[in-house]
């Protein structure tokens, strides 16, 4: 799925507030991810949580794209490759 995510307010984040500060927000935005989705499993009724903490790092991706130039390209064959192996290894099991 799309989703509608400027680059241009990224780009323009970038350079406001720097590389380092942006590429650390990244992490502690993948950390709360992390945290909504243990409230998940424990049980938490925390979805909302969740869906806003999914959002952030898909901006967080985006963001990463730019710091890093990496290339959408790149990214859909290492989507392949790793669908592939899950694929390859049901068919194991």
């Amino acid at each position: 799925m799309t989703y509608s995510i400027d680059k241009n307010i990224i780009a323009k984040s970038i350079n406001h507030y720097g590389e380092e500060i942006r590429a650390t927000v990244c992490m502690e935005e993948c950390a709360e991810l992390i945290q909504a989705i243990s409230k998940m499993k424990r049980g938490i009724d925390a979805k909302d949580n969740l869906v806003e903490e999914i959002a952030d790092v898909l901006i967080c991706i985006e963001m990463l794209k730019q710091l890093y130039n990496v290339l959408d390209l790149d990214i859909e064959s290492w989507i392949m490759q790793k669908q592939q192996r899950v694929m390859d290894e049901m068919k194991e099991a």
